[in-house]
């Protein structure tokens, strides 16, 4: 018995849609398996001909890689989203031989921070980190200023000496200072006719030049009715400031003062004088006779206090 012929047989039609590119470089974690479960097939063992594992060799981030290197896709290759390069470039690291220009690069940067600090340590030593040294110009502050000072131009208005005179000093890292106050009697004086005080300052850490300037040639600034003359030929700057109102009456007072600079010392010397109707002296010198005084004898005591 003869077997009837058969139809030709069908192509196998494959069971399903060819499979999409998908974005990540392995099956969707959501596909499910021939078994029903989601596909996670492991990495390609790295024995096999043409294959590499997935983790082989870790990935630089923010290096551009090169097709056929790990972690970067080769031709045909879907590309791999999660390698993101760094929005601020490539990083600068330097091959790993130490050469090239990456490499020579960070070797000049490296050079050129020591070279700056070096620089900056030498102009701290040498433009003075600790400020400049006081120019002391020799003077001395004696603990008895009063016994120091010259003060023979007042004599002969002022002949009876003061049998207590004021005087203190202050020693310090910073600044000597010597203060000295006496009162001036005409004779057959029992009270005090005027007064005297002589200061001198040596400032052994800070320059008192800006604001020596600052006070006494704007003095009238803050005291209303001064006037401040310049004096050459006494330190390095000197000023008269004085105030005058006894020309014309019985009462009234006048206050004079030179203030000398020279170098970083200073010194002052001050003439005051009160007048009152119960005064029996209503006749005390003008202001341009104790202006003289006070340059002459501060001349001979700023000579003192340089021996």
């Amino acid at each position: 018995m003869s077997t009837p012929p058969q139809p030709p047989s069908q192509p196998e039609q494959p069971s399903e849609a060819p499979a999409q590119p998908s974005a990540y470089p392995y099956p969707h974690p959501q596909s499910p398996g021939p078994g029903g479960t989601a596909a996670f097939p492991p990495p390609a063992p790295a024995s096999q001909p043409g294959q590499q594992a997935f983790y082989a060799q870790p990935t630089l981030a923010g290096q551009p890689g090169q097709p056929g290197q790990p972690g970067q896709p080769g031709p045909g290759q879907p590309a791999n989203p999660y390698l993101q390069q760094s929005p601020y470039g490539p990083a600068a690291l330097p091959p790993a031989g130490g050469s090239g220009g990456a490499g020579r690069a960070v070797l000049w940067a490296v050079v050129g921070a020591v070279v700056a600090s070096a620089a900056w340590a030498a102009g701290v030593f040498l433009i003075g980190g600790r400020g400049a040294d006081a120019d002391l110009g020799g003077y001395s502050a004696p603990s008895n200023l009063c016994s120091s000072a010259d003060y023979s131009s007042f004599k002969e208005e002022y002949p009876e000496d003061d049998s207590s005179p004021t005087h203190n000093e202050l020693e310090h890292d910073a600044l000597d200072e010597s203060y000295c106050s006496l009162s001036l009697k005409k004779s057959g004086s029992t009270y005090s006719d005027a007064y005297l005080s002589i200061e001198v300052g040596l400032h052994k850490k800070t320059d008192p030049g800006p604001e020596f300037t600052a006070r006494w040639k704007n003095y009238g600034q803050s005291r209303s009715g001064y006037d401040v003359d310049t004096v050459t030929g006494i330190g390095d700057e000197a000023y008269v400031v004085s105030e005058d109102t006894t020309t014309g009456s019985d009462s009234g007072s006048m206050d004079v003062t030179l203030a000398v600079r020279d170098g970083w010392v200073t010194y002052t010397m001050n003439y005051s004088v009160y007048l009152s109707s119960y005064d029996e002296d209503q006749d005390p010198p003008r202001l341009d006779e104790v202006t003289d005084w006070l340059k002459t004898d501060s001349r001979a005591t700023l000579e003192e206090l340089r021996n």
